[in-house]
């Protein structure tokens, strides 16, 4: 049993070594689309994938204390690793999830940035500056006139000849 125990961690950590170097490589090139500073994808890439390891490895330890009697040892063995696998899969895919909800929260970020900087030379541009601003002139004010005699005299009672 002890022979096992030892394959099974043995095969377990480098399956967790590979899977987290493929999440580290693809991450870095996916971040950095996000980013567009290989420093600051590098560096994100790296948090998510020493989390993943710190996860698997901790749940590979758990996994590896739990007794499989299916009467053969070799079974044991590819019982446990497959239960690895499916756990593997599954932080791979959260994991993954995470990696995408830190791009999509960047790349909106990057929006929202440039929509605001737009919208700032927009109004920098349409600005009139205050010392050359004019004013609109007031609207004349009628004044009241004196009546005329055209005014006061009924056009239906004039009489015209020819």
């Amino acid at each position: 049993m002890e022979q096992g125990y030892a394959v099974f961690l043995l095969l377990g950590v480098v399956l967790v070594l590979i899977d987290g170097q493929l999440i580290y490589r693809g991450g870095k090139g996916y971040m950095s689309r996000a980013y567009g500073d290989p420093e600051a994808a590098r560096s994100m890439t790296r948090l998510a994938t020493v989390l993943f390891h710190l996860v698997v490895l901790g749940l590979l330890a758990i996994v590896s204390v739990v007794s499989v009697n299916t009467g053969d040892p070799v079974k044991d063995v590819v019982v446990k690793l497959g239960v690895m696998f499916l756990i593997l899969a599954l932080v791979h895919a959260v994991t993954m999830l995470i990696l995408g909800r830190i791009r999509d929260r960047q790349l909106q970020q990057q929006l929202a940035d440039e929509m605001a900087e737009e919208h700032r030379q927009y109004e920098q541009q349409r600005a009139v500056p205050p010392q050359t601003r004019v004013e609109p002139a007031p609207a004349p004010v009628e004044r009241p006139r004196a009546p005329r005699a055209e005014d006061l005299v009924d056009p239906t009672q004039v009489k015209t000849t020819r």
